[in-house]
């Protein structure tokens, strides 16, 4: 999206961390969030609030709409046909892109 941290920062690691597999899953998840109801933003806070341990997401949102848009997503719910959903484009354990493996110390051998 043009307002996307990608778009106002490219050449940066913003804009190197968005794949074509990435652009796809974001495309599907679209697609279950709008057949749902509920906007993308919502859906993925509901999977994240909704996975078993998880006690309290944590949201960080840019700007006032994005914190509006997700205050509903609170009171909700995830079906479980839309967990499923969600699972099958990131299978729980696996990952779109690599990018959070990037960092130097991420990748330092532990004695």
């Amino acid at each position: 999206p043009p307002d996307s941290r990608a778009a106002r920062h490219p050449g940066t690691v913003y804009s190197g961390r968005v794949t074509p597999a990435g652009i796809e899953a974001g495309a599907k998840f679209s697609q279950i969030a709008a057949q749902s109801g509920r906007t993308p933003g919502q859906l993925a806070f509901l999977w994240c609030k909704d996975q078993p341990g998880i006690t309290a997401p944590i949201f960080g949102p840019r700007t006032l709409d994005q914190l509006k848009d997700i205050l509903p997503a609170l009171e909700l719910s995830l079906s479980e046909e839309e967990r499923l959903a969600c699972d099958q484009i990131n299978p729980p354990g696996s990952v779109i892109a690599n990018f959070h493996n990037s960092a130097g110390w991420m990748k330092m051998q532990v004695p």
